[in-house]
């Protein structure tokens, strides 16, 4: 055995030799994350707009509302999930990117290159207390034993 031999070490990976001008297949990744919750995975549309010269992506995807407690799932893990794969990938690129959801108000912040918002719902109105709104509220006693 030689143990004092030193050998040099050679990187696992590549991840920072990657060239910012190359980005990840973000079309095909979604479509890799989302079909897997749908009923009809045919109806999965997804639209990807990249700007080089901001390092961003703008990701739309719109499929049946029937499927969009599974796509959210509990507490909207799933979307989170889904969410954190894509920046990560957009991260090694050098890039951020935005995921929105048509038909849905939970749309992440930022903007996009076209402001066509007509095609997504409105956000949902606060519900009001029954009872007049405007009366003191309860207070909780808390519990004896």
């Amino acid at each position: 055995m030689f143990l004092n031999r030193s050998v040099p070490q050679q990187p696992h990976h590549s991840i920072g030799n990657q060239s910012s001008s190359a980005s990840p297949n973000y079309e095909g990744l979604v479509r890799f994350l989302v079909q897997p919750f749908l009923e009809s995975p045919e109806s999965l549309s997804v639209d990807c707009e990249i700007s080089q010269s901001l390092n961003k992506a703008w990701i739309r995807i719109a499929f049946d509302s029937a499927d969009k407690g599974k796509v959210f799932g509990r507490g909207g893990r799933n979307i989170q999930a889904i969410r954190t794969v894509i920046a990560a990938a957009a991260e090694v690129a050098g890039q951020s990117v935005y995921l929105d959801i048509y038909g849905s108000s939970a749309s992440r912040e930022g903007g996009s290159f076209d402001e066509d918002r007509e095609e997504r719902l409105p956000p949902p109105k606060s519900r009001e207390r029954r009872g007049n709104g405007n009366g003191p509220r309860p207070i909780a006693k808390p519990r004896t034993r």
